[in-house]
C-alpha cells in the first residue's frame, strides 16, 4: 500500500481542561503534578456510587466569544470546544489570505449530547398528559441544536472560514486521535492545507456516571479523596475517573508553515489505527490492536525504537487497559521500552474521553518544547505487570526528540500518532 508520508506541522494549540482553562495553565498544572479531580457538581450525585470527576471550573464560554449570542445553542462540551478552537487559531496566527477558505477544514472527536433529568421528566409529562393519554412530544429546535455534536463545529467553521473538509469522529476514547490522524491525511492528500483538529467532551452527566458505574468501570473508592482516585499503572488501581474538556490543534502543510515562518510546536510524522475485535469493554491481554497502530505510526514516520523518547500513554487506571498497553509498548519498542519515559496525564485530569488523545498530544508537545515529561501521579504501589518507567509522581527532566501518542477505546478502536520535535525536523 502506497502511503503519503510528508510531515504535518502543528502551529497552534488551545485547551480547556480540569487543570486549566487554556494551554498555558493546563501545561503548568501537568508539569506540577496537580490534580483536577474533585466533587461532582454537574448534577445532584449524593446517592450515586461515584461522586467525583475531573471538572472544568470557573469557565464561561461567553467570555471567549466574539458575540455572546453564539452561546445560546452550545452544550457544556461544545463551549469547551469553541473556546479551545479559538485559542488555537489565535496562537497559530495565520495571516489573512494565507489559505483560501476551501483549503481550510476541521476534524473533531465528539460525543452525542445526553438529556438532563429535568428534560426527561418534562418529556414524560408531555407524553402521558394529565388524562393519561399519549401525546407526541415536540422538542424545541434549541434543544435539538444543543445536543447536536456538530453545532459548535458549524460556529467555528463560520468564524474561521473553514469551507473545506469538515467532519466529526465518534469513536469514544479514541475519537480525537482519529480526528487528528484523519486531518493529517486530508492535508497529506491535498484536500486541505490547514485543519483544526482535536476533540471536546463532557461525559459528566447523571446518565454517563450511572452507566459507567453500572459497568464497574469507575473508581468508587475515593469519593472522600478524589485527587487520589486516578492512579494509572498502580497495583491498587480500580477504575478510571470521568473528566471533561477540549484540546484542539491547528495543523498545516509543513512546507506552507515553514514558508510563512510559523512557530511550529512539532510535527505529526506518522499515524496508525486499528481495531481489536475483542470484547466491548476490555483490552486484549496480548496488546492486540494497540501493537498494530503503534507499529504502523512508527513505520510511516520511519522511526526506530531507539528514536522514541516518550510515550504519552492512554493509561486509564483500569487494571486490564494499563497491563495491555504495557505489553503493547514492550512488543513495539523491545528493549527500548525500559529506556523510554511513559506517563498518563489522566492521573491528573481524569478521562476526557473524546478529547483524551488531543490532551495526550498537548503533553507530548510540551515535553518536547520544555524537555520535561509530565508525571503519572498517585503511583505509589507499582504493579509488577507494569514494570516500565511511568515517571512516578514528579516530572522528569529529559530531552524528547520523538514521542508516541496513544488512544484506545471501549469497543476496541485504537489510534497512535508519532510526533517529532521541530529541532528533529530541522525547524527552529
Amino acid at each position: 500500500m502506497t502511503r503519503v508520508t510528508q510531515p504535518v506541522a502543528i502551529t497552534g494549540l488551545g485547551a480547556v481542561t480540569p487543570v486549566g482553562n487554556d494551554v498555558r495553565s493546563t501545561w503548568a498544572s501537568l508539569m506540577a503534578g496537580r490534580s483536577g479531580v474533585g466533587r461532582l457538581t454537574t448534577f445532584a450525585s449524593d446517592t450515586f456510587p461515584v461522586r467525583i470527576a475531573g471538572l472544568v471550573r470557573e469557565f464561561d464560554v461567553r467570555d471567549r466569544l466574539p458575540d455572546a449570542r453564539l452561546a445560546r445553542h452550545l452544550s457544556r462540551a461544545a463551549g469547551f470546544g469553541v473556546a479551545a478552537s479559538l485559542e488555537a487559531l489565535e496562537e497559530a496566527g495565520i495571516p489573512s489570505g494565507t489559505y483560501e477558505p476551501h483549503e481550510r477544514g476541521m476534524a473533531m472527536g465528539v460525543s452525542v449530547g445526553r438529556p438532563e433529568l429535568d428534560e426527561l421528566a418534562e418529556s414524560y409529562t408531555n407524553i402521558v398528559g394529565e388524562d393519561d393519554r399519549w401525546e407526541l412530544v415536540h422538542p424545541s429546535p434549541s434543544a435539538v441544536l444543543t445536543r447536536d455534536p456538530n453545532t459548535w463545529q458549524t460556529d467555528v467553521a463560520r468564524l474561521a472560514r473553514c469551507e473545506g473538509p469538515v467532519f466529526s469522529v465518534s469513536t469514544a476514547c479514541t475519537a480525537s486521535g482519529h480526528a487528528l490522524g484523519e486531518a493529517c491525511r486530508r492535508i497529506q492528500e491535498g484536500d486541505a492545507r490547514m485543519m483544526l483538529a482535536g476533540g471536546a467532551d463532557s461525559l459528566t452527566s447523571w446518565l454517563d456516571v450511572l452507566g459507567f458505574s453500572l459497568l464497574g468501570a469507575l473508581n468508587s473508592e475515593c469519593n472522600d479523596e478524589p485527587e487520589k482516585a486516578s492512579r494509572p499503572f498502580d497495583e491498587t488501581r480500580s477504575g478510571f475517573v470521568l473528566g471533561e474538556g477540549a484540546v484542539v490543534a491547528v495543523l498545516e502543510d509543513w512546507d506552507s508553515a515553514v514558508a510563512r515562518s510559523a512557530r511550529i510546536h512539532g510535527a505529526i510524522v506518522g499515524y496508525g489505527s486499528s481495531m481489536n475485535a475483542y470484547r466491548m469493554t476490555d483490552a486484549p491481554p496480548d496488546g492486540g490492536g494497540a501493537i498494530t497502530c503503534m507499529a504502523r505510526a512508527m513505520e510511516e514516520a520511519e522511526l526506530r525504537p531507539g528514536d522514541i523518547d516518550y510515550v504519552s500513554a492512554h493509561g486509564t487506571s483500569t487494571p486490564g487497559n494499563d497491563a495491555s498497553e504495557t505489553v503493547a509498548i514492550k512488543a513495539v519498542l523491545g528493549d527500548d521500552a525500559y529506556r523510554v519515559a511513559i506517563s498518563s496525564v489522566k492521573s491528573m485530569t481524569g478521562h476526557l474521553t473524546c478529547a483524551a488523545a488531543s490532551l495526550n498530544l498537548l503533553a507530548a508537545l510540551g515535553a518536547m518544547r520544555d524537555s520535561v515529561v509530565p508525571p503519572t501521579i498517585n503511583l505509589q504501589h507499582p504493579d509488577p505487570k507494569c514494570d516500565l518507567d511511568y515517571v512516578p509522581n514528579e516530572a522528569k527532566q529529559m530531552a524528547v526528540r520523538s514521542a508516541l501518542v496513544n488512544a484506545f477505546a471501549f469497543g476496541g478502536t485504537n489510534a497512535s500518532l508519532a510526533v517529532s520535535s521541530p529541532a528533529t525536523m530541522g525547524a527552529s
